[in-house]
């Protein structure tokens, strides 16, 4: 099995960053801008997608946009939580409340 070719784009207008496969909406992360961070509440992928990678490259590109805009993120979403966990590297992104 090979790992599909992930298209993401922002989608501002439905704050939610989408992954396409083969220019098929395969999933999203939804984003909020709240205060002096961006809250990152949940993921979704479609099952027909599930196990090959979209996700992880959802949450890295999405991240990855976060921060050229020198954005900080409360990743309440488990998966994106879970991602930077196992990315530590994607660590300096997290929001503390002071």
């Amino acid at each position: 099995m090979f790992a599909p070719m992930v298209t993401v784009k922002n989608n501002p207008e439905h704050g939610r960053y989408e992954a396409f496969v083969d220019g098929e909406l395969a999933g999203h992360t939804e984003y909020f801008p709240l205060g002096d961070h961006v809250v990152f509440p949940h993921t979704v992928v479609d099952p027909e997608f599930g196990g090959q990678g979209v996700a992880s490259t959802l949450i890295k590109e999405a991240l990855d946009d976060m921060r050229a805009q020198g954005k900080l993120i409360d990743p309440q979403c488990p998966f994106v939580r879970a991602f930077i966990d196992k990315h530590s590297d994607y660590a300096d992104l997290v929001w503390h409340k002071s």
